[in-house]
């Protein structure tokens, strides 16, 4: 009996089995032919589709095709009336170049035609020219041997003959000029001139550059130096003074272009030898005593020599710098000496001239200010010394005096040119300004060989210490307007080649004369 269920179960598996597979074959033969509908339809679609789009696509390629044919035959249209211009443009212009060649060709045949009329004329001209230079080199033949003289020699002479006349012409309108100009004021001037320096005397003093400390012997020259150097060392650093120690027995020579620092140098060394204490803390307290007491009398100098002078109201500043002066020299005069010198001569004059005394003498008592401080500000002493007049609160008038007393700028009123004056005579008076006499020599026998070298000087002269020169000359070869022209060369030479302080005053003295003998 289990056998027969085994076997009915068994039969029914396979049955089972045999049943599904015949439902998933029919369920399997069913996708298929639903698939099989469907990509049929799809298919069916896509041709549909297709269809369209080919339809669609020949109808916009039709359209393309005919706007591209209507725009082609536009542009060819367009560019067909465009060769056309172009065409009409150019055959306009090459009518126009036809033209054009056809003048050009005339002209061509003109300007041959003239050319031709030219170079005939032109060996015409030649012909003729040809003809009166022949006729020019003949006469000049003949007049040279008529005259016996070349053509240059004919032309050196008359350009010589009007150059005699013109310098004869010249001086003769010089001198006359001169003489009238000088006819009323050279008078008048001497006379002031001459009252106010004969009014007036002073002293003077030798120009230095160095000053020289003479020492009790050489041993102290060592004291000097110190120890590797450290006392003059020392001394030049608080003085700005260069010391120089040689070979020159029992003494030391300072070297400064400050006259100021050169004095509070000596002062200093001189009392630190007198007191044999020398070392650096002991020299700082001597030179800082002694620059006070340089300082109190520079001071105490500018006073002085405002008070001299009659002038008050001068600051103390500008008091300073003119004390200043004291240790100043130029051409070894003594500037603040010079300085009241100027102040009194333009106080003298402007007297005699009925001007206002005190501004004179103010003027020039402060017309070299600037040169208390010209070594150490650029410019000249004329200009720094008005820059410093107008700061310390001077009038417009004495700060163009002091500007103009060199004439860098234009005197304005008649105190400008008393200045000027006033200046000149204090440095040119006899005695103002010494020099060695090798130099002086020297200087005189320059003056008189520039004299000698001028055709027609028969002996020159240098008189009154080299102020003047008189120059005598030939009076049979140089007349008196040539000697006018002769000053007035020599001058101008002398100016070239020399160098010299205020004026140097040349004269040509011409004599005729005249002999003749009685006989009996």
């Amino acid at each position: 009996m289990e056998g027969v269920y085994i076997l009915m179960f068994l039969v029914g598996g396979v049955l089972g089995f045999l049943g599904s597979q015949m439902l998933k074959e029919r369920f399997a033969a069913q996708k298929i032919k639903d698939a099989e509908e469907k990509a049929s339809m799809i298919i069916d679609s896509a041709e549909r589709k297709a269809d369209s789009l080919v339809k669609e696509a020949q109808l916009e390629a039709k359209d393309r095709l005919f706007k591209m044919k209507n725009d082609f035959d536009a542009e060819t249209a367009e560019s067909r009336s465009e060769l056309k211009k172009l065409e009409k443009r150019l055959q306009q212009k090459e009518e126009n170049l036809d033209k054009k060649n056809e003048q050009i060709e005339l002209q061509e045949k003109e300007a041959e035609r003239k050319q031709k009329e030219l170079q005939k004329k032109e060996s015409e001209i030649q012909g003729v020219e040809k003809k009166y230079n022949d006729l020019i080199d003949q006469q000049r033949k003949q007049l040279e041997e008529i005259s016996g003289m070349t053509t240059e020699g004919a032309k050196e002479l008359l350009l010589q003959s009007m150059e005699n006349e013109a310098r004869h012409e010249g001086a003769k309108l010089i001198k006359r000029i001169t003489a009238e100009a000088k006819e009323n004021a050279d008078k008048e001037a001497k006379k002031i001139m001459a009252s106010a320096i004969q009014r007036y005397a002073g002293d003077f003093v030798a120009e230095r550059t160095v000053s020289v400390v003479q020492l009790p012997d050489d041993e102290m020259k060592g004291r000097i130096i110190g120890r590797e150097g450290r006392n003059i060392r020392a001394l030049e650093a608080a003085t700005g003074i260069d010391l120089i120690i040689d070979d020159t027995p029992e003494a030391v020579i300072l070297s400064g272009f400050n006259p100021v620092r050169r004095e509070v140098a000596r002062i200093s060394l001189t009392r630190l030898i007198e007191d044999g204490r020398i070392h650096p803390a002991r020299i700082e307290d001597i030179v800082q005593k002694v620059n006070d007491e340089v300082e109190a009398t520079i001071k105490e100098a500018g006073d002085q020599a405002a008070f001299d002078l009659g002038v008050h109201g001068i600051s103390n500043e500008l008091i300073k710098y003119l004390g200043r002066l004291k240790y100043r020299t130029s051409y070894a005069q003594n500037m603040l000496q010079h300085s009241i010198e100027v102040g009194f001569l333009c106080g003298a004059m402007a007297a005699e001239l009925g001007l206002n005394v005190k501004l004179a003498k103010r003027m020039g008592l402060l017309h070299d200010i600037g040169k208390a401080i010209d070594h150490e500000v650029d410019g000249s002493h004329a200009e720094i010394g008005a820059r410093l007049a107008k700061k310390c609160g001077e009038s417009p008038k004495v700060v163009h005096a002091i500007a103009a007393h060199h004439e860098e700028i234009a005197p304005e009123s008649v105190y400008d040119l008393l200045v000027q004056a006033a200046d000149s005579l204090s440095g040119a008076r006899p005695g103002a300004r010494k020099e060695l006499l090798e130099n002086y020599i020297k200087r005189l026998e320059e003056l008189e060989g520039i004299a000698n070298s001028f055709d027609g000087v028969s002996n020159a002269y240098a008189i009154q210490a080299g102020r003047e020169l008189r120059v005598i000359v030939d009076g049979g070869n140089i007349s008196d307007e040539d000697a006018t022209l002769m000053s007035k060369d020599i001058a101008k030479k002398i100016e070239e080649t020399l160098t010299f302080p205020g004026q140097i005053k040349v004269t040509v003295i011409r004599e005729t004369r005249a002999v003749e003998y009685a006989y009996k």
